[in-house]
């Protein structure tokens, strides 16, 4: 483990316990160069492998699901918690699902995480995941998500306030 600020590999484990999910063990620690004090999180990963359209199996990698829900969330006005939630859940998700796991699973994985998450952002994954050819495939696509996303509640005013 290399310290942050300094590079020192001499750095000290202070207190470990695990998330209060269990999901990863929390490690404080503190350089013994510099004195500087950090928070490591390790997960346990188990190594699951991406059946692809092609028939080719590769590693699955988190990173590739960032950058396509980063992607489609660009410019979009949802919170880094929120996207950094649903990138954990759709990892946690395809690690349940086994060691070998469809290219297409991570994908609906994805879109059903967009979807609740922003509309505009799921139907920009949707367009390249589902290879949107023209604008008939937009129109298809967005009367399905209004199908499936309940209408918005307005807040009713209090008469009494008036």
């Amino acid at each position: 483990m290399k310290c942050p600020f300094c590079g020192s590999q001499k750095v000290r484990v202070l207190d470990s316990r695990p998330t209060d999910d269990f999901s990863a063990i929390r490690r404080r620690r503190e350089c013994e160069e510099c004195s500087e004090r950090f928070t490591t999180f390790e997960r346990f990963q188990s190594p699951v492998l991406v059946v692809k359209r092609s028939g080719e199996k590769d590693a699955f990698d988190r990173d590739k699901v960032v950058r396509g829900v980063k992607l489609a969330l660009k410019n979009r006005p949802v919170d880094e918690q929120d996207i950094e939630d649903l990138i954990s859940s759709i990892e946690e998700n395809v690690q349940t699902l086994g060691p070998i796991v469809r290219s297409e699973s991570i994908g609906i994985l994805v879109l059903e995480g967009l979807k609740d998450l922003d509309g505009v952002g799921y139907m920009r994954f949707a367009s390249v995941y589902k290879d949107f050819a023209g604008i008939e495939d937009f129109e298809r696509e967005v009367k399905l998500l209004e199908k499936n996303t309940s209408p918005k509640t307005r807040a009713k005013k209090d008469s009494k306030s008036e």
